[in-house]
């Protein structure tokens, strides 16, 4: 009996030698694809004069939906959900609600509107103002 046994388990030796070699090879070809049904991959950015890099973030394809978007996009920028007014889908689509966030494709391009409270212009803006009149009361101050 004992050349058959080391017969027996010499087959199934071979046999998992045989798949062994060819799954880096196929999972190669399959994971990213396995990985695309199960995650929708965004490109997102914050709205900013200055800053137009996109990071990708990844949604879980059952859960898809705005509140979802909303919060891994926040969570991965290092913002608060309530400083976002509104979400665009580039160039020129606002994403208003869930059947909008599962129509969505790979690699979208994805822009967060903050509120104008919430971000630095607000800042940018008062010194100008006043700036202003103290520019015209020194001109007054060097007419006389």
């Amino acid at each position: 009996g004992a050349p058959t046994l080391s017969c027996s388990n010499s087959l199934p030796d071979e046999h998992k030698r045989g798949p062994n070699p060819q799954p880096p090879t196929d999972p190669g070809g399959a994971q990213p694809e396995d990985t695309r049904d199960f995650e929708l991959v965004l490109k997102v950015r914050i709205q900013s004069p200055r800053e137009n890099d996109f990071i990708e973030v990844e949604l879980n394809r059952g859960e898809l939906s705005y509140q979802n978007l909303l919060e891994v996009s926040c969570s991965e920028l290092g913002i608060e959900p309530e400083q976002v007014k509104t979400i665009r889908k580039l160039p020129n689509t606002l994403l208003r609600k869930d059947k909008d966030i599962r129509r969505l494709r790979d690699f979208q391009e994805i822009e967060l509107i903050l509120m104008k409270h919430g971000s630095s212009e607000l800042v940018e803006y008062t010194p100008s103002l006043t700036e202003k009149p103290c520019y015209n009361s020194n001109a007054a101050k060097l007419t006389y």
